[in-house]
């Protein structure tokens, strides 16, 4: 093909998109979560999908593909059919941590996955059943060191953020204890309350209803600053660990193989809808910011956040089991 033919060819492609992408959608959207209903992916996802629905003019239907720590979600988008109509939301997990974990995970964030937006970011809470012995981070540091290898934490799934920052302070304490995963948020917070893990990082929307209550207790925040769903508990850093910081993300993602202009309508709409007033007053309400912004920003922001986890997973000799 020669010069002359191959950009007629482009350009007939590029006319063809974007008619496609001026009469999308014609069709209900799913929406995809790595997480069983219940954790705070799949309550952003729904305050989400809401609005974009209202916005579109389409249904968008929240669909739950739980396991593996978001890898499964992650490699049913990855391999989706590219008409644009799976659009997902995933996490720190899937996107920057697998990928060090395992050389055999079955897509490629890079290759496989285009960025559409940052979704929301927060932190994580440490919380225990009101039954465990310690009010005080200090105090559950002291409770795990007299327990050495009996202390368990609960994680949404191997390499997700509650996992991460579960590591991380183990490394910082000194400590030593046990990792359970769960295939979401939702599991993880029905076995604290049920007093079957000692502890868990768990999102502030999901913790604070149970906090409220009395059933559990939170110790600490994993930000670099006090949250304000959560004023009155202090972060990690303040509690002895200065620098400690694990920032949890969401982030929506599509298939690569979508067109670009349908990629870029996604990117519109998404940052509409999570600029929104109504969303960013109930994504607040659970204790997450959302930050919309450019697919390359949160391609740039990947990249940022393998190298960071990268170490992690290295460190801590994480892998998958």
């Amino acid at each position: 093909m020669n010069r002359i033919a191959r950009a007629c060819l482009a350009a007939a492609l590029s006319a063809a998109g974007i008619a496609c992408a001026q009469n999308f959608p014609t069709r209900p959207v799913t929406l995809t979560v790595g997480f069983a209903p219940g954790g705070g992916t799949d309550t952003a996802a729904r305050i989400v999908a809401k609005k974009l629905a209202e916005n579109i003019g389409q249904s968008v239907v929240v669909e739950n593909k739980a396991g593996a720590g978001g890898n499964i979600a992650a490699q049913h988008v990855a391999n989706a059919s590219p008409d644009g109509y799976t659009i997902h939301l995933s996490s720190v997990g899937p996107l920057t941590v697998a990928p060090h974990m395992s050389k055999s995970l079955p897509y490629d964030v890079k290759r496989d996955l285009a960025p559409l937006t940052m979704g929301m970011v927060f932190p994580n809470v440490f919380v225990v059943h009101a039954a465990v012995p310690a009010k005080t981070l200090k105090e559950f540091v002291e409770l795990a060191k007299q327990k050495k290898g009996e202390i368990t934490y609960a994680s949404s799934g191997i390499g997700g953020a509650a996992h991460l920052s579960g590591e991380l302070f183990k490394q910082a304490a000194g400590i030593d204890m046990v990792h359970v995963p769960y295939k979401g948020g939702g599991p993880a917070m029905a076995d604290l309350l049920g007093a079957r893990v000692h502890m868990y990082p768990a999102v502030p929307s999901t913790s604070k209803p149970h906090i409220d209550t009395g059933k559990i207790v939170p110790l600490a925040t994993t930000g670099s600053r006090r949250t304000a769903i959560m004023p009155n508990v202090p972060t990690v850093a303040e509690q002895g660990y200065p620098g400690f910081e694990a920032t949890n993300w969401y982030a929506f993602v599509t298939s690569s193989k979508v067109p670009r202009e349908i990629q870029e309508y996604w990117s519109r709409e998404l940052v509409k809808a999570l600029k929104d007033p109504e969303v960013v007053a109930a994504l607040n309400k659970h204790g997450l910011e959302p930050q919309p912004g450019s697919a390359e920003e949160l391609s740039r922001y990947i990249e940022s956040e393998s190298a960071k986890w990268g170490r992690v997973v290295r460190e801590a000799n994480i892998t998958v089991q």
